[in-house]
């Protein structure tokens, strides 16, 4: 069987890896004719832990290959997998604009029977829509396959490899047979491949990533209170974590969640309800608190330094550890990050930034409004405070005697909680972090 991704982003690229991977001959066609040059060359467009690697391996056994001719993908392939961007429109929901005319194009490609795979996030509907589409551009048959995707950016290789489940939305028996046989080597020690209706399937990836939001966000909203009755959200974590109905995954306070996936989804979840006359209090509420949690940890530290540094000729250097929205990648896409270093230089402050991956991102968004160091130490240089807003592994254990020389101050605003409190009062090092007590 041959196989056809079209659009080469973190999952697109990701899915021909780990198919290609498998032994499945993939052919990947993304329009952007540079990027398909930088592929065929091994330039990877993203960073993504063990990706490089694979796309190397296959691309030289000749499993792996990289076109701009959607014709030559469909008309060698009998499964297409679909894997264009789906971002948020002005009014909140998903543009499904590049699936419809992805689709679109596909049908009138097609010489014969083809599966349509969707992997992009799309609201419920999109099967109807998309294959409303191809049936009136092709009179072949076809199928359709709602296949969400459910990589975490850091460890989407593993997360595909070894998948926790996977959802295939198609009615057809003999289509379920096709998909489960494509998905057969990533279940060799459990079969974890759950079948449904396409509608299902689609809901299926917003539900679960609002679930996820939603823990984020009720932590979050639990560090305020914490702080306001001098509790220790870290202690409550652990408390309720323990529990085996909850468990601890996504109850780590912070500035915030971010990312390609959690708000566009959560404010796409609200818009699809709204469609339907059924409001989604609780995704509104997610997506309420953690804009807050943002913008109120970024104030926390303007108002600090307007209250302690005085004159108002002065203007505060601070040294920011991370730009990503979370460790593992170099995505800065809605990054919490991003956005308090934005607040900090509309407060007029300056930025000595250090991120080990996302920086040649950032810098296309920023310029030089701040300045890019070469590692993390060098960012501290002269700094009037630290400030930490990704959980990078390295910055979980720095070396605080040479942090507070370096610093003209010795403050370090923690946005994720990596550090022990007492030890750094041992430290001389001035802390503060996310719903615990002082």
């Amino acid at each position: 069987m041959k196989v056809g991704v079209v659009g080469i982003g973190y999952v697109g690229l990701v899915t021909a890896a780990c198919l290609a991977d498998s032994g499945v001959d993939v052919i990947c066609v993304d329009r952007d004719l540079q990027r398909i040059k930088d592929l065929e060359e091994g330039v990877i467009p993203i960073y993504e832990p063990g990706l490089s690697d694979v796309v190397k391996r296959t691309r030289s056994s000749g499993r792996l290959q990289f076109t701009t001719s959607l014709q030559q993908a469909v008309q060698e392939s009998l499964v297409l997998f679909i894997a264009v961007g789906t971002p948020s429109a002005e009014d909140g929901s998903a543009d499904i604009s590049a699936v419809l005319q992805v689709a679109g194009d596909i049908a009138e490609a097609m010489d014969g029977y083809r599966i349509l795979v969707v992997k992009s996030t799309v609201p419920v509907g999109t099967c109807q829509q998309v294959s409303a589409i191809v049936a009136a551009r092709t009179k072949h048959p076809f199928d359709y396959v709602s296949n969400p995707e459910f990589l975490k950016e850091g460890s989407a290789m593993d997360d595909f490899m070894k998948p926790e489940r996977v959802i295939i939305g198609a009615v057809d028996p003999k289509v379920r047979e096709i998909m489960r046989h494509l998905y057969a080597p990533f279940m060799r020690r459990k079969e974890r491949v759950i079948f449904m209706d396409p509608a299902s399937a689609e809901l299926t990836k917003y539900a679960a990533n609002c679930m996820l939001a939603a823990r984020i966000s009720f932590m979050n909203e639990l560090s305020v209170l914490c702080e306001k009755v001098g509790a220790d959200v870290e202690l409550v974590r652990a408390g309720i974590g323990s529990d085996a109905r909850i468990g601890n995954a996504f109850l780590y306070a912070g500035v915030g969640f971010g990312g390609s996936c959690f708000p566009k989804d959560v404010r796409a979840l609200i818009h699809t309800g709204a469609q339907h006359q059924c409001p989604m209090e609780i995704a509104k509420a997610v997506r309420d608190v953690n804009l807050r949690q943002q913008s109120r940890f970024a104030r926390r530290i303007v108002d600090y330094y307007a209250t302690r540094v005085g004159a108002n000729d002065y203007s505060p250097l601070l040294a920011v550890w991370g730009l990503a929205f979370k460790a593992r990648t170099d995505d800065i896409r809605e990054s919490p990050a991003m956005f308090c270093v934005q607040e900090f230089l509309q407060a007029g402050f300056a930025v000595r930034a250090y991120d080990p991956e996302a920086m040649p991102v950032a810098q296309k968004v920023l310029g030089d409004k701040i300045t890019f160091c070469r590692d993390s130490y060098e960012a501290l240089e002269g700094a009037d405070g630290l400030v930490v807003l990704t959980d990078w592994q390295q910055f979980r254990n720095p070396d605080f005697e040479r942090i507070a020389a370096r610093l003209k101050r010795p403050v370090l605003f923690d946005g994720r909680n990596l550090y022990d409190r007492d030890y750094l009062r041992e430290m001389h090092i001035e802390y503060h972090c996310i719903g615990r007590p002082g």
